[in-house]
């Protein structure tokens, strides 16, 4: 079998040494402050050798915020703490995009000043928020006006900048996993009954115009977007998935954004969804530009897609969790290290940064 994944991909400017991206995976390391440091500068050296690092999931601005120890990006210590990073990924021959983040009604008043979490729609989220008060249920989340609408555009906007100015190659829009792009996306969340909500032209409207207020700030030779459209997370359902992100791709490719980002789970992997049907597939028949897929590939099934020309290039998550070589153990047919999901959250090094390279 050809190794694809092996080989060089142009994306946008940048030259990337191989198609194995690093997924973004929230990691919950940056502490309260919700500043950079130290040790997540030390996590995301030990996988330069990805084709492209997407970091974890990061809030553009304190109200897009929900998670324990996650990173933001809306004030100047936070960008100093990220230019570390990146500083150090690119002398170690990486090229690294941050993921831009608004967790919308999944947040939880707890991260918020005691303040009720936004949406598209009244409409509460099932299921249970990770708080610093322990697990408590969500909230039912305030609509946005679209006074709000126009200051969220500002703030994605000035973390895009915060990006660049940080040394970041580019930027993913995070429009899956159900945040609040994907939140929009969806008529089992969006409710709206204003040029917002209702058709899927009117829902895909204020995420694409989130699209157009990055690209503006970054050109769209450094701008990728992500989605999930056969989606188990944060209680996310939608009456016609293909349709909606097939149409959805298509304007994203009117929008010539250097890459797509699709995470759809292979079967047998945690996150696949028993009878749902691929979309995929459809997408690539409209977004011609770089897709890159997601969701359980081992190594074989990766260049399969890639020969294929369903993908361009594939994101590993736990792979590259647990494998900080990965790229060099895929190309040496080396055996795996395991990932220990007991410590995907916690604090410290421990199934962080103590992963072992190959020959320790």
């Amino acid at each position: 079998m050809k190794n694809i994944l092996h080989s060089p991909l142009r994306l946008g400017p940048i030259q990337l040494p191989n198609r194995a991206i690093m997924a973004p995976l929230t990691r919950g390391r940056a502490g309260e402050s919700r500043i950079p440091n130290d040790l997540m500068k030390t996590y995301y050296t030990q996988r330069a050798s990805a084709g492209l690092i997407i970091t974890e999931a990061t809030a553009v601005s304190e109200d897009g915020f929900g998670w324990v120890g996650a990173p933001a990006i809306y004030n100047d210590d936070q960008q100093q703490g990220w230019r570390k990073i990146t500083t150090a990924v690119h002398e170690a021959g990486g090229h690294i995009f941050m993921q831009l983040w608004h967790m919308g009604r999944v947040s939880h008043p707890d991260f918020l000043n005691g303040q009720t979490p936004v949406g598209p729609s009244p409409i509460a989220a099932e299921g249970m928020a990770v708080t610093p008060g322990g697990k408590k249920p969500y909230v039912v989340p305030r609509p946005l006006t679209e006074k709000d609408m126009t200051v969220l555009l500002g703030k994605y906007a000035k973390a895009t900048e915060r990006c660049l100015e940080a040394g970041f190659d580019g930027v993913e829009i995070h429009s899956a996993n159900g945040y609040l792009l994907d939140q929009f996306l969806r008529d089992g969340s969006n409710r709206r009954a204003d040029e917002y909500g209702g058709s899927i032209e009117n829902r895909m409207r204020f995420p694409l115009q989130v699209v157009d207020a990055v690209i503006k700030v970054a050109t769209k030779e450094r701008v990728g977007l992500r989605i999930s459209p056969v989606n188990p997370f944060n209680d996310m359902r939608d009456s016609n998935a293909r349709e909606l992100f097939t149409r959805y791709a298509t304007e994203l490719a009117k929008r010539d954004i250097v890459y797509l980002h699709v995470l759809e789970a292979l079967p047998g992997h945690f996150l696949y969804a028993e009878g749902e049907e691929p979309v995929l597939p459809h997408i690539r028949e409209v977004f011609a530009g770089i897709l890159i897929a997601n969701g359980g590939y081992t190594l074989e099934k990766a260049n399969e897609l890639l020969d294929s020309g369903g993908a361009n290039a594939i994101a590993f998550g736990t792979a590259f969790l647990a494998n900080p070589d990965l790229v060099e153990r895929f190309q040496r047919r080396a055996k795996l290290n395991v990932p220990d999901m007991a410590t995907f959250y916690t604090a410290g090094p421990e199934g962080y940064t103590d992963y072992p390279f190959i020959g320790q």
